[in-house]
């Protein structure tokens, strides 16, 4: 329903989607500016940059494309729409995963995968079948984490109701994070978004391996290739914390 909406105006969609192509790409111009004055940011190139770019983009604009409906939870649970979706048929979560539904976050996606092609083709890789699987399965499990993030963030406002700012920080604030290498951050602040909210196995740590570089953790090589079980975990707690919160909803009786 929202797609034929959306696609009823044509050129108001092709607007849309223009000014979050732009507005994206304003970032990555930021990148390109500090690179037009030091030739590495903490020791990688802007290739390097630009590939971690590319995948913590793409990853996030996809999850953000199905699940960034969630930062609304809390707007549902204040005035009580939240009951309308407990009436229908149709599971709660994908109720709430298609409503308003966005293709204008299409831009984000497809600027992000234009960086992140340009920058494959200007990395020294000997690339070969797994290494190609490896960016797809880079991309694809990253999705899942902001994903859970997203569903995360919906859940917890249950309770707090009005957290949606709190779950941009681990979304929106996570992307950008992920944007710059890991070498210049504190190892504190690495390590929290390693082990805590992992949001480093979107794309450090497969892209470590990738690229050749040294872990600043020193976690064994392994962990390098644990995106897809950190992502299946994320899930699995994802979805014990979602019904814990549809359970711990109460209406507001209006």
């Amino acid at each position: 329903m929202w797609v034929r909406s959306t696609m009823a105006y044509r050129a108001s969609f092709a607007i849309m989607l223009a000014v979050s192509f732009a507005t994206t790409f304003l970032d990555f111009a930021a990148i390109m500016i500090m690179f037009s004055h030091v030739e590495a940011l903490g020791g990688f190139s802007l290739p390097e940059v630009a590939f971690l770019y590319g995948t913590s983009s793409v990853a996030f604009g996809l999850a953000d494309l199905f699940l960034g409906q969630f930062e609304r939870i809390g707007g549902r649970v204040r005035d009580g729409t939240m009951d309308l979706l407990l009436m229908r048929p149709v599971p709660v979560l994908v109720q709430v995963a298609a409503d308003r539904f966005a293709l204008r976050r299409l831009g984000r996606i497809s600027q992000g995968a234009m960086v992140l092609t340009w920058s494959l083709f200007q990395l020294d890789v000997d690339w070969n079948v797994g290494s190609a699987l490896m960016v797809l399965v880079m991309i694809v499990s990253g999705g899942c984490i902001f994903g859970c993030v997203f569903v995360l963030g919906g859940a917890f406002q249950f309770w707090a109701q009005d957290a949606s700012e709190v779950q941009n920080a681990f979304t929106y604030g996570g992307t950008t994070l992920l944007q710059y290498p890991p070498t210049v951050f504190g190892k504190d602040l690495v390590r929290g978004v390693t082990f805590v909210v992992p949001l480093a196995f979107v794309n450090w740590m497969p892209a470590l391996r990738l690229l050749g570089r040294d872990d600043p953790l020193g976690l064994p090589g392994w962990v390098d290739f644990a995106s897809p079980a950190v992502a299946l975990l994320c899930c699995v707690i994802t979805g014990l914390v979602w019904r814990a919160g549809l359970r711990a909803y109460r209406s507001t009786g209006s």
